[in-house]
């Protein structure tokens, strides 16, 4: 009966998925039998797009005007909230540094027909490609517009989540005559995830008809991407789950450090798995991280916090979508501007974008705002999250474990663990 129930629940979380996955599937097998006669089923992914082109503008608007309206709570962790950020910070670069060297070395489109994705995308009514960005002269044109009109538009979606964080800021500030306004925010945030949801019960359908077309125009050549991306993604979790948790451990400690880290770090990581889920991970890793013996005033700030800034796996996903396009489209990756914007986008993407309801998809689509790609292809790198979510979900969720132990290095000093045992032995 046990193993009724944990299949019961694995299936259940991973439901969502499992309908993507299939649909993903069946539209692929049939783009490769029918072949171009397959874009009959067209218009019903458009559909899906445009629905989700129709809400990207308020979801945005809402999720993160009202997140940040109602930030309060932490003026007084100080040394704890620095030495967080601190570890966060380095974790997260070290994660897009990595993703970066792996996928530039392992191509997921080597083999692909560029030219014939290329124009297919122009076929869509997209740009053939993105315009070569440069950095610092397009500072100002990344960050903001000429007019508030041109706000409502998922060309500039940077711009749109600037607007929204300091409208959410400007609100908070307000104090309590901003707070019915506040609670307007959180009513719309509300109710745009409820539109997702909604959206979402038309995904297996839009999504398998969208694919489809693309593999009836393209044939199994993009396929094979994926499952480099995939396979690529395996193996650069193991690297960072056994080696680099290892070295963190072993930075935070020391031997005793790994040796308590390994003792208590497999359920957190069985849980990760099998939810899929940061958040539903948060009681797990409480536990898991006290048993650490790191002191509960950085434990219960770390994990929460964690659950919702701190995604390493999801910006080595960040990376990888942002490479997958660049591979697409043919772009130049060697210039020291690409590099750099790559790997900050990807950090916003996956340290940022997490804290952000749907925060998945407004990253996706700040990916193609930033580097200007086409719109059309936001269900080529949503597929990209789909096959890579349960080993993201276990170096985001246990990830924020061993984060813990290297901010109870830092603000309890170097001889933290040992106190930590000798207090626990009296």
């Amino acid at each position: 009966m046990g193993e009724v129930a944990i299949l019961g629940r694995l299936l259940s979380n991973y439901k969502l998925t499992i309908l993507l996955l299939a649909a993903i599937v069946i539209g692929g097998a049939a783009g490769i039998i029918f072949g171009p006669k397959a874009t009959v089923v067209k218009p019903f992914g458009d559909l899906f797009l445009n629905l989700m082109f129709m809400i990207i503008v308020p979801l945005v608007f809402f999720s993160i005007s009202s997140a940040i309206a109602h930030m309060g709570g932490m003026k007084r962790l100080g040394k704890i909230m620095g030495s967080i950020v601190i570890v966060f910070l380095i974790t997260a670069l070290i994660s897009a540094v990595l993703g970066f060297i792996g996928i530039s070395i392992f191509d997921p489109l080597k083999n692909a027909d560029v030219e014939s994705i290329k124009s297919l995308m122009a076929d869509t009514g997209g740009d053939e490609g993105a315009e070569e960005l440069t950095l610092l002269g397009q500072l100002v044109k990344t960050f903001s517009v000429s007019d508030f009109n041109l706000l409502f538009s998922k060309s500039n979606m940077l711009q749109l989540i600037v607007f929204s964080i300091l409208f959410g800021l400007a609100t908070a500030l307000v104090g309590e005559k901003g707070k019915p306004f506040a609670t307007v925010l959180s009513a719309g945030s509300a109710i745009m995830m409820k539109f997702v949801k909604i959206i979402m019960y038309y995904a297996p359908i839009g999504l398998g008809c969208y694919f489809a077309t693309i593999i009836g125009e393209l044939g199994p050549q993009i396929l094979e991407g994926y499952a480099r991306v995939f396979a690529l993604y395996l193996v650069i979790t193991l690297v960072y789950y056994f080696g680099f948790f290892t070295l963190y451990a072993f930075i935070a400690g020391g031997r005793e450090g790994v040796k308590v880290f390994w003792q208590n770090a497999i359920t957190p990581s069985v849980t990760a798995i099998a939810t899929c889920s940061s958040a539903a991970c948060i009681p797990i890793n409480l536990d898991a991280v006290k048993k650490m013996r790191v002191p509960n005033d950085i434990a219960e700030t770390i994990i929460p916090l964690g659950a919702n800034t701190h995604k390493d796996g999801s910006v080595f996903g960040g990376v990888f979508k942002i490479v997958f396009l660049f591979s697409l489209f043919g772009k130049d990756m060697t210039s020291m501007s690409s590099i750099l914007a790559i790997l900050a986008v990807s950090f916003l993407v996956g340290a940022v974008m997490g804290a952000i309801p749907s925060g998945g998809m407004i990253g996706e689509m700040l990916i193609l705002s930033v580097f200007g790609f086409p719109p059309e292809v936001l269900p080529i790198i949503a597929v990209i999250s789909t096959i890579i979510d349960a080993p993201a979900t276990l170096l985001n969720s246990t990830g924020n474990t061993v984060c813990a132990m290297m901010v109870s290095r830092l603000v309890e000093g170097r001889n933290w663990l040992r106190h930590a045992f000798t207090n626990l032995k009296f």
